[in-house]
């Protein structure tokens, strides 16, 4: 592997690929099929462009973030296994979340500050969308492991390295929470490096679900201190709503199905969190806006959080959260802006809160399901477009049935599945 990757010629073939991209169709067949892909997706995102990358949106709260996500628990599993065997080697690990922004890049202080010069470091976004094809983004688009070697790279920045990476997954979900990632030279693509990224990967999994079985069993307790913790920052504070009637509530590893007007409640002051006074929450809430019904029903989801261990999540004056509560419809929308199609398809579940007539909430579930669809429709691959198919909003969506048809290669076996589909509407 090391040696097809690093190879004269596999690196020739890769400059030349980047010599006729300026063509108006380049052929790119030169390249192997994972970095092929890889280009031809990035390209769309940025428009042929290569900007060097800007700093992720969280910088400033970098590690405020890290500390908050979930892979923050398995970090010594991580150093154990790769970081410090690599401190002398001349290689780097980085750990990404799932977005592609990279958290943690360690390694030896030369090679770290070399990387920093290249914008390979903790805060910047390594997306397809932001830097192009890269270990680390391309594992994350397509939720395998990748290795990508010098000119293989899309941006010119990152070509003196070599880059393996693995993403990683919720053991329970089976939602990518982030990537691990080794880069540096020509070891960095070693058939044993993807091998042992895998495994460490493999063993972090493990680490976050014996966690979560040691939470589950001895109920949720005070969280401990420390970053050699087992446990810290295993759960976000989340609240499902995708294709859901009724909202799933997580805080801090604990789980509880709301009511519908509990859940639309917390939805909408998610969205707000200057917050809002009880007139301008009710408009959102009722059709007939009762100020008084609505105080009632804050007093009861009060006793709910209470019961969560959070009394003093909902304030007052305006009425607001205390909590950093993670809409899993709000990063629906975040990764469909990014172009991130397979992870926002992986979170959404459908249209949210179905049977909600919340005017609020019928707005927002309106605004969800019309970006999914023009994302979808505008630039998504054919095996996200097929999957967003499959959904049930979907399934009279004539105009997007048809440009299925056009996608999909000329043999593909689900050509079949999409003219019957057709058919059966009348097209």
């Amino acid at each position: 592997m090391i040696g097809d990757l690093t190879s004269t010629s596999a690196q020739g073939r890769a400059q030349h690929a980047h010599q006729i991209l300026g063509d108006g169709a380049p052929d790119l067949d030169g390249l192997r099929a994972v970095v092929r892909s890889s280009w031809l997706r990035s390209l769309d995102l940025r428009s042929g462009a290569a900007p060097a990358p800007a700093p992720g949106d969280f910088l400033d709260e970098l590690e405020r973030y890290r500390r908050a996500h979930p892979i923050a628990a398995v970090m010594p599993v991580i150093d154990r296994l790769l970081i410090q065997p690599s401190a002398s080697t001349g290689l780097l690990v980085a750990v990404g979340d799932e977005l592609g922004n990279l958290l943690w890049v360690e390694g030896d202080d030369d090679v770290v500050r070399q990387a920093e010069s290249r914008s390979f470091a903790p805060g910047m976004d390594w997306s397809e969308a932001v830097m192009g094809t890269s270990a680390p983004g391309t594992a994350l688009a397509t939720g395998t492991g990748v290795q990508i070697s010098g000119a293989e790279h899309l941006s010119e920045l990152a070509h003196i390295f070599s880059c393996t990476a693995v993403p990683l997954h919720d053991p329970d979900t089976g939602a990518v929470i982030g990537v691990v990632d080794i880069t540096g030279g020509p070891d960095a693509v070693a058939a044993h490096t993807l091998t042992l990224v895998r495994a460490t990967v493999a063993a972090a999994e493990a680490e976050l679900r014996i966690a979560r079985l040691v939470r589950d069993r001895d109920g949720a307790g005070p969280r401990p201190r420390g970053r050699s913790a087992v446990s810290p920052a295993l759960h976000r504070d989340t609240l499902q709503i995708t294709g859901r009637d009724r909202g799933l509530l997580s805080l801090d590893g604990t789980s509880r199905e709301l009511s519908l007007r509990h859940t639309e409640i917390l939805t909408l002051l998610s969205r707000h969190p200057d917050g809002l006074t009880a007139q301008e929450l009710a408009d959102l809430l009722y059709i007939d806006p009762d100020p008084t019904t609505l105080r009632a029903e804050l007093v009861r989801l009060r006793r709910v959080l209470a019961g969560l261990g959070a009394g003093n999540a909902l304030a007052s004056h305006p009425y607001r959260l205390t909590l950093d509560l993670t809409v899993d419809a709000d990063q629906v929308v975040r990764y469909v802006r990014r172009g991130a199609h397979r992870l926002a398809l992986n979170l959404y579940r459908g249209r949210l809160l179905p049977r909600s007539t919340a005017p609020g909430i019928a707005a927002l579930r309106a605004e969800v399901s019309a970006q999914l669809r023009e994302s979808m429709l505008a630039d998504a691959g054919p095996d996200a477009l097929m999957t967003w198919l499959d959904l049930p909003e979907a399934a009279d969506d004539v105009d997007a049935w048809r440009l299925a048809l056009a996608v999909l290669p000329p043999r593909s076996p689900r050509r079949a599945g999409v003219v019957a589909h057709l058919e059966s509407r009348g097209h």
